[in-house]
Order: structure tokens, then C-alpha cells, then sequence
């Protein structure tokens, strides 16, 4: 159904795109799921963190870009990216309550300098999103943008779909930041948002149904 909706509900461009999608799932992730060890640099710097679910019972992944810095091995990032979506997708069904298996970020850009900035990283990851994990994203909120990353902005999102540029929200007023803290609620949103939550590190978060098998 998910491609169905991705295509339109083309029948026949939504089987090319599943067939495009096992092909390189079977290529590119033979195991069934992208283990800790393969994507160690990327994990060690703790840019990425996975909350609890929101409202809507969407995992909540937070990007501190600040963290970020363009990777030598892009092999290893495009990994990554398999990896923190898989293991964010498995949170929403790996506890009591049961999401619904989609995701919303957020992507903070305060105190994002010239070094932290890498177009190719989120082209990657949106071209993920589009191409292999379809109406996988419910909501991007690009927080504090600072106006070294505007440009960058209008470059990367020449990439979007349509459905997928929609999806994402500006936040740059205090009005932005009270809609976030509605949307998510502030027992999941981290402390930092203005919720009530500890932000958790990928890599610390233990999940009941992680790593996937299939």
C-alpha cells in the first residue's frame, strides 16, 4: 500500500518501484539489517537520537547537524542512513504501544558551522526516503536555520518530490517551536524542545524487535 500511495495508486509504477526496492534491498542489505559494527563513525559521534513516539504514534528521530561532519567513506553513510531508519521504523512496534510505523524528525541546525554542512548527506538520505522507505516520513521540521544553510536549502530541495517537499516545515518563530511541542506532546519531545523527555542516543536505545531478521 505504501507504494500504491507513492505512485498514485499506479498499480504498475508501484510494482516497478517494489521491484527496484527488493532488488536493492536484497543488494544492499543481504542480512536483513545494517549491524552497530558496520557503521561505527557515523554512531560514535552521537548526532542522532531516537525518542519515543508522538501523538500521532510517529517515531521521533532528532538530527543535531552540528554533529555532523562530511564522512570520507560515503559507502558507510549511505549505511547509516539504512541503518537509523530501519532501527527507527522497528521503534514504533518494538514497545507496549504500537505506532504506525512511520517517523517524524527533527533536523536542528542551531550552531551549524561552514564544516558541519554536506549537501550530498541529506540528498542521500532524501533520495532514501523517496526510493526505498515510501510514506515512511510523516513530518521534517528544519529547526533554527541559520542563514549559512539557506542556499543549501534551496539546492537540496530541487531533489524533493513533490509529496516529500510538503512534508517539510520551517521552524523559525517561538509560534514554529509551541506547534512541534503540539504535534509531538512533551512526555516524548526532549527537554531541550521544550518537552519533558531525555534525548537518547541511537545506539543506546535497546529495542524488542531489533535488529531486523527479514
Amino acid at each position: 500500500m505504501r507504494f500504491l500511495v507513492a505512485r498514485s495508486m499506479d498499480p504498475e509504477k508501484a510494482a516497478r518501484m517494489f521491484v527496484q526496492w527488493a532488488k536493492w534491498r536484497a543488494d544492499f542489505v543481504p542480512r536483513g539489517h545494517i549491524p552497530d559494527d558496520e557503521v561505527l563513525q557515523e554512531l560514535e559521534s552521537k548526532k542522532i537520537y531516537l525518542q519515543g513516539l508522538s501523538k500521532n504514534g510517529y517515531s521521533l528521530l532528532i538530527v543535531l547537524a552540528r554533529k555532523h561532519f562530511p564522512s570520507k567513506d560515503h559507502l558507510q553513510f549511505k549505511k547509516f542512513v539504512v541503518h537509523l531508519l530501519d532501527k527507527t521504523i522497528a521503534s514504533s512496534f518494538s514497545g507496549e504501544e504500537k505506532g504506525d510505523e512511520k517517523l517524524v524528525a527533527i533536523l536542528d541546525l542551531e550552531s551549524l558551522t561552514l564544516q558541519n554542512i554536506d549537501p550530498r548527506a541529506l540528498i542521500t538520505g532524501f533520495q532514501f526516503l523517496q526510493a526505498y522507505y515510501p510514506e515512511r516520513l510523516a513530518r521534517l521540521y528544519l529547526l533554527n536555520m541559520p542563514w549559512i544553510f539557506v542556499s543549501v536549502w534551496k539546492m537540496v530541495s530541487r531533489f524533493l518530490e513533490k509529496a516529500t517537499l510538503e512534508k517539510v516545515v520551517i521552524v523559525g518563530n517561538e509560534e514554529g517551536k509551541r506547534t512541534i511541542l503540539e504535534d509531538i506532546g512533551e512526555g516524548t519531545l526532549p527537554e531541550e524542545y521544550g518537552g519533558r523527555a531525555k534525548l537518547t542516543p541511537l545506539q543506546d536505545v535497546k529495542l524488542s524487535h531489533w535488529p531486523l531478521t527479514a
